[in-house]
């Protein structure tokens, strides 16, 4: 199994831009061989990045991020706020689109060209670390699932009716093994062998039980450890936490 090998920064820490409260600061590889520091909410499952540290981060580093995400899977989530502040100069964050490998994405960006503010799937879908979900895997999640958050944005999607994000335009994406393979391969780093070994043709409805039962798992340990008692037909299905436990559970074999 892989082990975090990033530290924790000692450097004062920053806002969140959405929830206002001190994000946690990271340390991680940079492609260049240095180090980077990324702040993170995981409450609002957002991170900070000074300008061209999205563009930094080492392909290895993305494995301890994939960690990290799953070590953290558990805490409650919160809705991202109507407006967000930059964490350098405190002026509005502007809200953009993004094209990238992965597809449509929302980013939000100082003006002042501080930094810019990204939730953890829209940096997943930059990275080109997901997949579009084909027509027959929509029909097959459509039929176990009333909602989904989209990955690009966060927003709600009622798969049954919609079969891309009415918020951002954005295709239906999953995070899985195969995607973060070939994404890293473009970066020059193949760094998920066990995960292509492990990999195996799954129909669409077999891909669907698979993510409705990780994601099943994670919200019962959520809510064990929140000690709520919520009903699984009222929840929102999150398709990035079901994505990240597929690929930690074929990274791990």
């Amino acid at each position: 199994m892989f082990t975090i090998r990033h530290t924790m920064s000692t450097a004062a820490p920053i806002a969140c831009p959405s929830c206002r409260q001190s994000m946690e600061a990271h340390h991680f590889g940079a492609a260049d061989g240095q180090r980077l520091t990324l702040d993170l909410c995981f409450a609002c499952q957002g991170i900070w990045f000074d300008p061209q540290e999205n563009t930094r981060l080492a392909p290895a580093a993305v494995l301890q991020l994939f960690e990290l995400l799953h070590e953290r899977r558990g805490e409650q989530h919160r809705p991202l706020a109507q407006r967000l502040d930059c964490p350098r100069c405190s002026q509005p964050l502007e809200r953009g689109y993004d094209l990238a490998q992965g597809g449509r994405y929302v980013a939000y960006r100082c003006a002042g060209r501080h930094g810019r503010f990204a939730t953890f799937g829209a940096f997943m879908v930059e990275k080109g670390f997901v997949r579009h979900l084909s027509r027959l895997e929509i029909e097959a999640l459509a039929a176990r699932v009333d909602s989904i958050a989209c990955t690009a944005c966060g927003g709600s999607v009622d798969i049954r009716r919609d079969h891309a994000c009415p918020w951002c335009r954005s295709a239906l994406s999953l995070l899985d093994p195969q995607a973060v393979d070939r994404a890293l391969a473009r970066f020059g780093q193949s760094a998920l062998d066990r995960a292509r070994r492990a990999a195996e043709a799954r129909s669409p409805g077999n891909l669907a039980d698979a993510l409705i039962a990780l994601e099943r798992h994670r919200a019962r340990e959520e809510r064990a450890r929140q000690r709520e008692r919520l009903e699984r037909s009222s929840d929102e299905f999150d398709l990035l936490a079901a994505g990240i436990e597929l690929v930690w559970s074929w990274l791990r074999r």
